[in-house]
């Protein structure tokens, strides 16, 4: 992937005609879009109508399953329900031990983000690796929020319904309308740099390349230096910067930072989208029928970007993230701005200090990888 994103970008000031050339139309890409948009509006239907919580993660599952062919998408749904189920049972299986006991739950946290990035580099199927560490992380770092254990098994089980219903509403979405094209396999990702075939289940180097340690050690410090900070000045609304250090490490510290600034491109444009939303729009919706409108046009914009290539489809599914995130905090229109601010601040603080440590902790250059 770092190679994919560093790439054919342009290296000079021809930005204007790269970037049209990143969002020109294709069949391919009105097919994906469209599904886009009617997973995203279903989403929101059904969890408004049954009052399903977490309807800002369900709508964004959709643009996290969807990929370039009907293979790759069962493939990544498939396995996410259960990588998915797997990290909600340890979980529930940890907070017996954690819940209350800040000092267990913190070493907690830490552990299962190690092994959860560590895994990333180290399996063939790397994000479902990274999937699972991510859901205990994640799901632990909120446990402090919640008043009392029943609430809390209530909501990590809720939280499987809102997230297995969408995987599987974009799989069948797209097993029934994305085509099936000759030209699917050659855009897929290409093999891990260490992987010798398609029948292994480590890497061949998963065991002696000291560089996968380090990587989950320097991911792990990003994201648990910004969870103590924002928990020991109780500013819990930033807890954007806990997601935004996982998600947007990479194997190399120039492949990091790119994906960052898409990240930043992104978060900007979904947020500006959504406060103009909140500010201007919100206020004179009476109906489910205007938000699926408003729905639409903003994962129109999401799901174009999102269905190019790997150089430019990250800041989509940013710009879906912060919308969705900023405008959906219940059944009822949300007019509170302190949202958007939160979340902003949060993306742009994990950010910073990501950049930061894949700066200056053990540096892994594109360069030095690609001569190996």
């Amino acid at each position: 992937m770092s190679a994919t994103l560093l790439e054919a970008r342009p290296l000079d000031s021809d930005w204007l005609g790269w970037l049209k050339g990143e969002l020109a139309p294709t069949r391919a890409r009105n097919i994906r879009t469209a599904i886009i948009v009617t997973g995203a509006v279903l989403c929101v239907i059904i969890s408004m109508t049954l009052q399903v919580p977490q309807l800002a993660t369900s709508a964004y599952m959709v643009f996290f399953i969807s990929k370039e062919s009907k293979l790759l998408t069962t493939i990544t749904g498939v396995g996410g329900v259960i990588v998915l189920t797997i990290g909600i049972g340890a979980t529930l299986l940890l907070y017996k031990f954690t819940y209350g006991h800040p000092e267990l739950r913190i070493p907690g946290i830490a552990i299962a983000l190690f092994l959860g990035m560590w895994f990333s580099r180290v399996l063939v199927i790397g994000p479902l690796g990274f999937l699972l560490g991510f859901v205990v992380a994640v799901s632990q770092s909120v446990g402090e929020e919640v008043p009392s254990p029943e609430l809390l098994v209530r909501g990590l089980l809720w939280l499987w319904v809102a997230l297995a219903y969408a995987i599987a509403l974009t799989v069948v979405l797209n097993l029934l309308f994305l085509p099936d094209t000759p030209q699917t396999a050659a855009h897929r990702p290409k093999p891990k740099r260490s992987e010798p075939d398609g029948r292994r289940l480590l890497v061949a180097d998963a065991f002696t390349n000291p560089a996968h340690v380090r990587f989950a050690l320097k991911v792990t410090f990003a994201a648990m230096f910004c969870y103590i900070l924002y928990s020991a000045i109780d500013w819990s609304g930033i807890h954007t910067a806990f997601i935004t250090c996982t998600f947007i490490a990479l194997e190399s510290t120039e492949a990091t930072l790119y994906k960052g600034t898409l990240r930043i491109v992104g978060c900007v444009i979904g947020g500006g989208l959504a406060l103009f939303s909140i500010v201007f729009l919100m206020p004179h919706m009476e109906t489910i029928a205007s938000l699926v409108v408003l729905v639409a046009c903003a994962a129109a914009i999401a799901g174009w970007v999102a269905a190019g290539s790997e150089r430019i489809s990250y800041a989509g599914l940013q710009l879906a993230f912060a919308f969705f995130y900023s405008v959906f905090q219940g059944y009822a229109p949300d007019t509170d701005l302190d949202n958007v601010r939160n979340r902003v601040v949060g993306i742009l603080f994990g950010l910073i200090v990501t950049g930061l440590v894949f700066q200056y902790i053990w540096p892994e250059r594109a360069s030095q990888r690609n001569s190996k």
